[in-house]
């Protein structure tokens, strides 16, 4: 059974989650969110985007067929995150997976192409989520249909 209070990589074939390192001092704090030593090149992102999502409120359930997504949950509250392997060619294929991203840090999540997710903000506070996909949304221009 997982913790809430530590992020845990699932058995899910592709699937990264890793806690990033949150450098603090009298100001606040930073956190590298992406570095091209840390990514492959066919995963670097091609667009980024934020989004809020209020206590109670989830996102998905929805899978893409190209994209990788590559989320950080902000650590502005706490998410769970769902998973499920829905590829045929997968080690893991069928398999689920859930996974607790905690307030006060910064939870990578890399959902590979096939892998279905959603998530749902479980804390008190609004909570933020940031995004950087390696395929641009509805593609060049937005003349594309989405992948999902």
């Amino acid at each position: 059974m997982l913790k809430k209070e530590e992020p845990t990589a699932p058995d899910l074939e592709g699937v990264e989650v890793r806690e990033l390192e949150m450098h603090a001092d009298e100001r606040g704090w930073l956190a590298e969110l992406f570095r091209t030593d840390e990514l492959d090149s066919e995963l670097h992102p091609r667009m980024a985007y934020v989004s809020s999502t209020v206590p109670g409120m989830g996102r998905g359930p929805h899978e893409h067929r190209r994209q990788t997504d590559i989320f950080c949950f902000m650590g502005t509250t706490e998410f769970k995150v769902y998973l499920w392997d829905n590829r045929d060619s997968s080690k893991s294929s069928g398999e689920k997976a859930v996974i607790y991203a905690p307030e006060g840090r910064i939870t990578l999540v890399k959902v590979p192409p096939g892998v279905v997710h959603a998530y749902k903000n479980i804390g008190k506070d609004a909570g933020l989520v940031f995004n950087s996909p390696n395929r641009l949304y509805r593609g060049e221009c937005r003349k594309e249909e989405v992948d999902e």
